[in-house]
């Protein structure tokens, strides 16, 4: 065969290709871009989180009535005023839950800078930082919301000692609760919607407005199907490295698994056993 020929054959050969093999084939080369800023980013946020849970470790906890210990994440320090431990908490939200979602977020984006692409968007870099920052937005009013919340439960449980005594048994029904909703048509809705964002970019809006939009868009619906482990981690410990980590890894496991659902509901099944450890221990404490 000639050189000529072996030309024609491969050109052939390369034409028919269809749009999904085509895709593949420059998949990895689109996401190039995105795993080096997000590599970094996350080797960066996760080293920052573990020595922000050290430093809240060696600060110690306080014994409580029911046998438990209170952070001292939803305290103040002496002079420090509320504004100050409000910020504080905040930055350290926002950089757990980019240490924390990252895994999960990535893949979503890869979805959208391919559908980009396919659209004809030539400014991936930029809309893929607008969609991220909109998606990390959503994330830091989660927080703002979840600290006042933390600060008020704080101080009902030290002016009320029998609230306090409940607290662990309240803990296990919640990691309970929480592993039962991985069973529910709730999680499977969400967990097939951002599945749909992975493969397919399902968030597409024009300008950079609408990537921005995009961004908060696919926050809400992602924060959604995480809300009940994240309680997980909430009545556990915010700052407890070991269910961080551990959350971390379901979140990702659901998102990186074909179908979702199944690692779901191990996940579930282990959470519902811990709930219900939780509760029979507490039961045990006078």
């Amino acid at each position: 065969m000639t050189d000529a020929t072996h030309s024609r054959h491969c050109n052939h050969d390369i034409a028919g290709l269809g749009v999904a093999d085509a895709a593949a084939l420059t998949t990895a080369a689109s996401d190039r871009p995105l795993l080096t800023v997000s590599v970094p980013l996350f080797i960066a946020s996760a080293a920052v989180t573990a020595v922000g849970c050290k430093s809240m470790s060696a600060m110690g906890q306080m014994a409580m009535p029911g046998g438990w210990e209170m952070s001292m994440v939803w305290m103040r320090m002496s002079g420090q005023t509320w504004i100050a431990l409000a910020a504080s908490f905040i930055g350290m939200w926002i950089v757990m839950m980019v240490a924390m979602m990252l895994p999960c977020l990535v893949p979503m984006l890869s979805g959208y800078r391919r559908a980009l692409g396919a659209a004809g968007e030539r400014r991936l870099g930029r809309m893929t930082v607008l969609a991220g920052a909109g998606y990390f937005l959503v994330w830091a009013a989660f927080g703002a919301m979840v600290f006042p919340m933390g600060v008020a439960l704080t101080a009902i449980e030290m002016d009320w000692p029998a609230l306090a005594r409940a607290v662990p048994i309240t803990t296990g029904v919640v990691v309970l609760a929480a592993g039962a909703l991985q069973f529910s048509s709730w999680k499977s809705r969400y967990l097939a919607c951002c599945g749909e964002s992975q493969r397919h970019g399902r968030m597409l809006s024009a300008g950079s407005g609408g990537a921005w939009r995009d961004g908060v868009s696919l926050g809400l619906r992602c924060s959604c199907c995480c809300a009940n482990l994240m309680a997980i981690l909430l009545v556990i410990g915010v700052m407890d490295l070991r269910a961080m980590v551990l959350v971390t890894a379901a979140l990702a496991a659901e998102r990186w698994s074909t179908p979702g659902e199944r690692v779901a509901r191990a996940v579930g099944v282990v959470a519902i056993g811990v709930g219900l450890f939780l509760i029979a221990r507490a039961a045990t404490v006078v």
